[in-house]
């Protein structure tokens, strides 16, 4: 899913459609940031980051932190990730 697919999730008056928008935004922007990191460490990656990667590798695993946290929450609220948790 890409981040502009979730723009109307995103409006909705329905918060846990909002609640699945954030989640795909979430795990869309993690994954992002995993693939360009494996580039970096692979050596071609197309651009210098000017950030550490430490800190992008720190930014990586709180990220999934918070996707983790969102899973449990869905689960307890009984809101269907649908296949993003597959």
């Amino acid at each position: 899913m890409e981040l502009s697919d979730t723009v109307k999730m995103m409006t909705s008056e329905d918060y846990k459609e909002r609640f699945r928008a954030e989640y795909e935004q979430t795990k869309t922007r993690t994954e992002k940031l995993h693939c360009m990191l494996v580039k970096y460490e692979a050596g071609t990656l197309s651009f210098t980051p000017s950030c550490p990667p430490a800190l992008l590798k720190r930014q990586e695993n709180v990220m999934r932190a918070y996707l983790d946290i969102l899973e449990v929450r869905a689960e307890i609220e009984g809101l269907d990730l649908g296949e993003a948790t597959e």
